[in-house]
């Protein structure tokens, strides 16, 4: 028996895999198949989804529609070959990383560095070592990862981290979103749990620093994919509703405002990150392909009495004035090279104050609907409170 057919039958596939078409979940499941004799598969129905042990418990891609379907993940495969300094930006459309990025308590600068990108690097813990395996089922997944970290105060943070990711089943999906069964839309969705334990001698405080879980999904961009991001307004509230200079101010045409609602361009050619306080941002936040007719949608857990992490690249401003929600769409550097293109949608948990052996959790989920625009245009009005019609019709 070859080598390709005992792997095709460790992973439990049922159909023929035809890895040669890019774009499809069969190319992305043969193309990591190679890399991680590990690779998990987790199935309900038609649903997939691809999880990593070996690459840092990434969730790589999913599809709606099988081996044969769309791989939604953004997979960055030159970067399996060579090694960065940086960070080793492998892709996948959910990664757990710790943060915060800049500001007083940074994991990602040394001690009294300058932060400018020459100092800055993707902690080991999470950007290269792999992760043990608790326990699977055929639709879920536990892992597990202990950490240890210094953070840019000086403070060593020893934490253990248990992930849990299950893809959901289609009344799961329609029952989490309150959505009405529609069998003419396919759909892929799945949870992951994080939960965060000190495993250290000190307690995390406001002095010492404490570090925050931040997920990330990356994802393929096209000329006609827009963010949606949902916010919470106040009558009279003129103030500005979200961050827009993470790397720059964000082109005034990259970025528009309708009500509670901002559009942000992720055609993957023009570098920004936007981000929305936790006492402004709702749970949920999406994307819209229209060129694929593919309707994303994010969920997350957000605490508004909490307090959430600074992640800009600098110790000036307040270490607790972080956002909860952020939107990347990957652009050219100023030397004209670029990593992508991809963009991402993404959450952010709160500062993690706990003592010895206390642990915190911190929820995001992912789901892909693919469909025709009108049935696309009930579940983007109930879920984004804009029609697929706003949508394409922001930045045209």
């Amino acid at each position: 028996m070859n080598k390709w057919l005992v792997g095709a039958l460790l992973l439990g596939s049922c159909t023929m895999m035809r890895p040669d078409k890019p774009g499809t979940f069969a190319y992305d499941l043969h193309f990591l198949q190679k890399r991680d004799s590990g690779l998990i598969v987790l199935r309900q129905g038609d649903a997939e989804v691809l999880v990593s042990p070996k690459y840092q418990a990434k969730v790589f891609t999913s599809t709606a529609a099988g081996e044969d379907g769309m791989s939604f993940g953004w997979i960055h495969y030159k970067a399996f070959d060579t090694a960065d300094a940086h960070m080793n930006a492998y892709g996948g459309e959910n990664r757990l990383w710790l943060g915060p990025e800049g500001g007083r308590f940074s994991l990602f600068f040394p001690p009294g560095a300058k932060m400018e990108f020459a100092n800055w690097k993707t902690p080991a813990a999470f950007d290269t070592e792999p992760w043990e395996v608790n326990g699977r089922t055929d639709s879920g997944v536990s892992l597990e990862k202990e950490m240890l970290l210094t953070n840019y105060a000086g403070t060593p943070i020893q934490v253990i981290i248990d992930r849990y990711i299950r893809v959901l089943a289609r009344p799961a999906i329609d029952s989490r979103l309150g959505l009405t069964p529609d069998t003419s839309v396919q759909a892929v969705g799945y949870t992951t749990l994080n939960d965060m334990k000190n495993t250290g001698s000190q307690a995390w405080t406001g002095a010492t620093g404490m570090p925050c879980m931040w997920s990330l999904d990356m994802f393929n961009p096209s000329a006609a994919t827009t963010i949606v991001v949902p916010f919470f307004t106040e009558p009279g509230d003129t103030s500005k509703p979200v961050t827009t200079d993470y790397f720059g101010e964000i082109p005034a045409d990259r970025i528009k405002y309708l009500d509670s609602v901002l559009f942000f361009k992720a055609d993957g050619k023009s570098r920004g990150k936007l981000g929305v306080h936790p006492m402004r941002a709702k749970t949920m936040m999406g994307s819209y392909d229209a060129l694929n007719h593919v309707l994303t949608i994010a969920q997350f857990d957000i605490d508004r009495s909490a307090r959430y992490l600074n992640q800009k690249w600098n110790t000036a401003e307040a270490p607790f004035s972080g956002d909860a929600v952020n939107a990347y769409n990957d652009g050219p550097l100023a030397d004209g090279s670029q990593m992508g293109p991809f963009y991402e949608l993404e959450s952010v948990g709160q500062a993690t104050l706990l003592k010895p052996n206390d642990h915190l959790v911190h929820q995001h989920e992912v789901f892909h609907f693919t469909g025709s625009e009108a049935a696309l245009d009930k579940i983007s009005k109930q879920l984004l409170g804009v029609s697929i019609g706003q949508i394409k019709s922001a930045f045209h």
